[in-house]
């Protein structure tokens, strides 16, 4: 059971949070407008100085520039300050209200100084000065009501002051202009507590809708960190298990405990294959996971480009295969090397490779090659499928999205490669995208920065793959060699 006096201290406390806030935000007002206040003090000097009495500009020029440097100090202060205590907060408070009191009073004593130069008559520029600078704290100084309150009661005084000073000097009749200009004056003094007022509102209805926006940024935040959790440990807890069923469906089918009827291995196959596939989408997910909450490790070396090129073809035989799609890589430029996680790479490699596969005609050709301009490497996987148009982009590389969601497509997915291809890639400080052909089908690329080739490769050596063009068979890669002096 909460105490009285834990609630009071948890209810002085939210009032100093508040009350930091409110003095941050009109600091920050104040540092924003602080040249338009000096133009504006710079051309009511300049007037009064040509049309009225010199010292009052120069006086009113001394006091203003100490004003002015007091006021800039406090709100330097303030927005440095980074502290929650309640006694300093209070401490720039009161620093605040006697800059406040500073300030009104320059400007009532600039106010006042021309309208007993002019006589009683009808103060146009005094009053309309004391209307401006009400207005301005009207609708800049509203974040802190008791600072508004204090500088509209100096002003109200002043401007009030002015006309009755000059109907008790007069003895004016109540049929006289000067008694218009009182009750004139009382009208704008409503009307500018009326602006104050409109002004607080919207201030206080922006703060409580941020903070509304705040609490559900809060409850977002948590439900997506349970949302991740959730899908990390589930998908945890499936792999062992998946794991056993794949491996039991594996040897079954590959009859290794005896032979199998055909009815009974066409549903294990189909079976094996879901298994991959389910397989596939907990390692997405993972992978997923790991990248959004920046646990996935990379290991950056520099990388044989014409043998992580071959890899990656090679590793994507069997699929092409399946496909009925067959795979060419131009020769690469030799002894480049990029700085990359080949692992990783080789993941996004596989991606593109797989989509480019997944949506080529059969009997049809993707070509792979690499191109170094400017210390950039650039990969370009370009595939004679069906083409994907430029409206695609973002749905291509969001999360579980696939640009042919109908039921009746040719080959599944998780729709979660791209995305996580696009994440790797900005690990790298690189590039993927696509463009659509000229022709049929669509080219994707990658980019990456080119690197020394400070490690060696694993055959020992530091240079590329011998020139020539491979070509993805249902066999595997093959090579055909190319004349060096035809080429």
């Amino acid at each position: 059971m909460t105490s009285p006096t834990q609630a009071n201290a948890g209810s002085s406390s939210e009032e100093t949070q508040k009350l930091i806030r409110q003095m941050r935000h009109y600091s920050a007002v104040g540092l924003r407008l602080f040249a338009q206040r000096q133009m504006i003090f710079a051309a009511a000097i300049g007037l009064a100085a040509f049309y009225y009495e010199a010292w009052i500009a120069i006086t009113t020029l001394v006091l203003i520039v100490l004003s002015e440097a007091y006021d800039y100090w406090i709100f330097l202060q303030i927005r440095r300050w980074r502290g929650q205590d309640s006694r300093t907060a209070k401490r720039f408070l009161y620093k605040i209200y006697f800059g406040t009191i500073l300030s009104a009073s320059v400007i009532s004593f600039f106010s006042l100084g021309i309208a007993m130069g002019q006589g009683p008559t009808t103060h146009f520029m005094p009053l309309f000065l004391l209307f401006a600078a009400a207005l301005f704290a009207a609708m800049n100084n509203h974040h802190l009501v008791s600072v508004l309150v204090l500088r509209l009661i100096i002003y109200g005084l002043v401007f009030l002051f002015i006309p009755i000073r000059d109907i008790w000097m007069t003895s004016a009749p109540l049929q006289s202009e000067l008694w218009t200009q009182f009750f004139t004056s009382i009208f704008v003094l409503y009307f500018i507590v009326d602006c104050s007022r409109i002004y607080l509102n919207f201030y206080r209805a922006n703060v409580q809708a941020l903070d509304a926006l705040k609490v559900e940024h809060e409850k977002t935040k948590m439900a997506y960190r349970a949302k991740s959790e959730f899908l990390s440990t589930v998908s945890h807890e499936l792999r062992t298990p998946l794991a056993s069923i794949k491996g039991s469906l594996d040897i079954a089918n590959s009859g290794a405990l005896g032979e199998i009827p055909d009815k009974v291995s066409s549903v294990l196959t189909i079976a094996q294959r879901n298994s991959v596939r389910l397989n596939l989408l907990i390692e997405e997910i993972l992978d997923l996971q790991s990248i959004e909450s920046g646990k996935m490790a990379f290991k950056f070396k520099p990388v044989n480009l014409a043998q992580l090129l071959t890899n990656a073809v090679n590793a994507n035989t069997p699929f092409a295969h399946t496909c009925k799609v067959s795979v060419e890589l131009e020769p690469p430029p030799n002894d480049v090397f990029i700085r990359a996680d080949q692992t990783r790479v080789e993941q996004v490699l596989a991606n593109m490779l797989s989509n480019a596969a997944k949506f080529s005609y059969p009997e049809g050709k993707i070509i792979v090659r690499a191109t170094v301009e400017n210390q950039i490497v650039r990969i370009e996987i370009v595939d004679e499928g069906i083409g994907l148009s430029e409206d695609d982009h973002d749905r291509v590389f969001d999360q579980f999205s696939q640009v042919d969601s109908s039921d009746n497509r040719h080959f599944g997915g998780t729709g979660l490669g791209m995305n996580i291809s696009k994440r790797i890639m900005e690990a790298h400080d690189g590039l993927i995208d696509y463009i659509k052909n000229k022709g049929p089908g669509t080219t994707f690329l990658l980019e990456v920065a080119r690197c020394e080739a400070s490690d060696k490769t694993e055959d020992g050596t530091t240079s590329a793959s011998k020139r020539g063009i491979f070509t993805l068979h249902d066999g595997g890669l093959d090579e055909k060699k190319i004349d060096r002096k035809a080429s």
